[in-house]
């Protein structure tokens, strides 16, 4: 019996949707996550959410530490009594909150940058996104399991409705590679859409560098934050001390079609388009 029906039959235990629990149970996949992801035996890895250690106990035979966060109480007690019962030395077990989790507290991570990977719940995959971004230099690169709708969004190429504002801002800041799909019958409980593991690299982020990055983030999500419009109208909308004048200068410093939409523009042209708007900087 895996640990997984263990823990269900369990009395008193059930999943909570309040934290968005769906557990791996398909081991094919689960060894198909681990190696694509690719660790080497010198890597140190954060696991975020290593619930009932469906992943954990085989990283902690492929890599050289493991640090796994759990926000669950019961299952970090039940997750640390396996790793005493099976005298499991280089998991470092902490029951918290990802999005509290302070990368640079502490000697966790005083060997250098880390990799982390992680079967996300789906309520706080944006959330953790953000949160490696802020702290991108700690982190190697991450793989990581979403729901597969969310997952094509971040990883959306121009041209599509699934492109957007996210698309182009984690794209900026890391190169992003789908690696797997999974579907829904591989967790317990199961949820009602499939997933996707995507790898997302820090260290190979887009080689054009902005101006300001906070200014490049207002660019991009201005352009983006009414979809149905044109570039003038929602840029318009969204800095209007510049007028209309003034973005449409800009879209055409850049040989931007002003009656063009956002989901049709190239990471070099919100570049562009950044630096021609240096108001908002």
């Amino acid at each position: 019996m895996t640990e997984t029906k263990r823990l269900h039959r369990g009395r008193g235990f059930r999943p909570k949707k309040s934290l968005g629990q769906h557990f791996l149970k398909d081991n094919h996949l689960i060894w198909e996550m681990i190696s694509r992801a690719g660790f080497k035996k010198e890597d140190r890895v954060l696991e975020i959410g290593p619930g009932l250690g469906a992943l954990t106990f085989l990283l902690a035979d492929s890599v050289q530490d493991v640090v796994a966060v759990e926000k669950d109480p019961l299952l970090s007690r039940r997750l640390g009594q396996r790793l005493a019962r099976e005298k499991i030395q280089n998991v470092h077990l902490i029951t918290g909150d990802i999005l509290r989790f302070d990368f640079g507290e502490g000697d966790v991570f005083k060997g250098g940058k880390i990799t982390v990977i992680g079967n996300l719940p789906y309520n706080i995959s944006s959330p953790v996104l953000e949160k490696l971004v802020e702290n991108r230099n700690w982190v190697r690169r991450a793989v990581l399991m979403f729901q597969a709708e969310f997952a094509k969004r971040v990883s959306a190429g121009p041209g599509g409705r699934d492109y957007g504002a996210m698309s182009v801002l984690i794209q900026y800041f890391a190169r992003v590679t789908p690696l797997l799909e999974v579907p829904k019958e591989a967790f317990t409980p199961r949820p009602k859409v499939d997933s996707m593991v995507l790898e997302i690299d820090f260290e190979r982020p887009y080689p054009k560098k902005a101006r300001d990055e906070e200014g490049f983030k207002r660019t991009v999500r201005g352009a983006f934050s009414q979809r149905r419009k044109t570039l003038l109208n929602a840029l318009s909308g969204s800095f209007p001390s510049l007028g209309r004048s003034g973005v449409l200068e800009a879209l055409q410093h850049c040989g931007i079609d002003p009656g063009k939409r956002a989901e049709t523009l190239h990471m070099d042209d919100f570049l562009c388009l950044h630096r021609a708007l240096p108001t908002l900087s």
